[in-house]
């Protein structure tokens, strides 16, 4: 069984790889200097905590009644790898339409959409995101980590979130979003 446990996370990691067929070397998340060709661990907890402040800047720029969706926008484009690879994206409140596929997919989600279940999940006031890495795999050019994040509200109660986001590097050698899947923690309730 532990030797099933290592190849299993290999064979994901190599499958990302020939997904993104990617070549690139260079700095990672967004602009800031990735550590070497290769994506490394500290790569992807910089990455995550890019993406964390980044809802908490969307929030805040929300409730200071500024350009919010112009905020979400350059969250999705300097994070996200829509435009350079296919993106699964499978956020948290999302049941009828699961799947986000592109740009103005994302958008909706983060910053809400009339007519749609979308209220706008980077707009409800988060103060803070920390993350809780059940494991960070990487390869080459390529990464994945899965575990729990917790969103605090403008009341400071901390909602728990499970997600799992796959990397990959782009053209400039910067890492980004392939793959974001978040869920609810299963309540038999």
């Amino acid at each position: 069984m532990k030797n099933l446990t290592l190849i299993i996370p290999a064979l994901a990691l190599g499958a990302l790889t020939l997904f993104t067929g990617c070549k690139t070397t260079g700095s990672c998340c967004g602009g800031t200097s990735c550590s070497g060709a290769a994506v490394s661990k500290a790569d992807v907890v910089a990455a995550q905590k890019e993406w964390g402040e980044g809802i908490v800047a969307i929030s805040k720029v929300h409730a200071s009644g500024g350009d919010y969706k112009a905020r979400a926008s350059k969250h999705i484009n300097t994070l996200y790898a829509y435009g350079d690879t296919d993106v699964m994206f499978k956020p948290t409140l999302a049941s009828a339409d699961q799947f986000r596929e592109s740009f103005d997919e994302a958008l909706s989600y983060f910053i809400g959409k009339a007519g749609t279940e979308d209220g706008g999940f980077a707009i409800k006031g988060w103060t803070n995101v920390r993350w809780q890495n059940n494991g960070i795999y990487t390869d080459g050019k390529t990464a994945m980590a899965m575990g729990n994040y917790f969103f605090t509200g403008p009341d400071g109660k901390e909602t728990k979130v499970e997600y799992t986001f796959g990397y990959v590097l782009d053209a400039n050698g910067d890492l980004k979003i392939n793959l974001h899947h978040s869920s609810l923690p299963y309540n038999p309730n």
